[in-house]
Formats: structure tokens, sequence, C-alpha cells
């Protein structure tokens, strides 16, 4: 499980974040709450411990203060396999697809009647 790193016995206040930084120290912020945006750079360092960081572990303030490391788990990832090489095809040039011109439809023609004199009776009844 985890370990202890170092002896701090840091007194933890409502409403602050405590976290290891970059240099290894304790440090904490204000924590956004109810919608409301942290400010930046409110940043306090609590106490100077310098501790020296390990790849593969994960550095936390335990429940007394201290500062514990715990080995990641990493499941399901597997190391990355270098790609194999694939070799080099023969260059065979391809000839490209002859475009078909587009057809042009015939414009449909529509037949005109003739107005006589029978037609424009029949219109001028009907209004």
């Amino acid at each position: 499980m985890a370990t202890k790193v170092a002896r701090v016995g840091v007194k933890r206040e409502k409403d602050w974040l405590y976290f290891l930084d970059r240099r290894g120290n304790v440090a904490r912020v204000r924590r956004a709450g109810g919608g409301g945006k942290a400010s930046k750079g409110t940043r306090q360092t609590v106490a100077k411990v310098g501790v020296e960081k390990e790849d593969g572990f994960l550095y936390f303030i335990d429940k007394d203060g201290d500062v514990a490391k715990a080995k990641m788990v990493r499941r399901g990832r597997k190391p990355a396999k270098k790609p194999a090489r694939r070799k080099a095809a023969k260059a065979t040039p391809r000839r490209k697809a002859a475009k078909k011109p587009a057809k042009k439809k015939a414009a449909k023609k529509t037949a005109r009647r003739k107005t006589t004199a029978r037609t424009t009776r029949k219109k001028t009844a009907r209004r």
C-alpha cells in the first residue's frame, strides 16, 4: 500500500486542498466550491520538505498530514510496440479514369393552345 516518505504533521483547514508541489514541498490552494472559481495565485507553501519524487509513484498527503507515496497501478497498458517495417511496393503508374461528358437534357416544349372564340367565352363566363 502506501509508505510514509516524510513526517510533516500538517493540520488541515476546511476549504483548502493540500498537495505536493514540483519542488516536493507541501502546498495548499483554496478549493473551488459552490460554482465559484478559485482565484489564481493563491498557492501557499505550508511546509518545506523537499521530497525527491520517483517515477511510477503517486505522492499525497495522508490523513495524519504526512507525505506518503503509493505505487501507481496501470492496468491494461502494455508497452508500445515499434511498428513493423513494411517493404516498399513497386511503383506502378495508375491510369486516370476518363471523365464522361454530362448529357444535356432536352428542354420540354409545352404545346400552346390557340385561343379561340370558344375558350375566351368560357373564361369570361366563369368570372
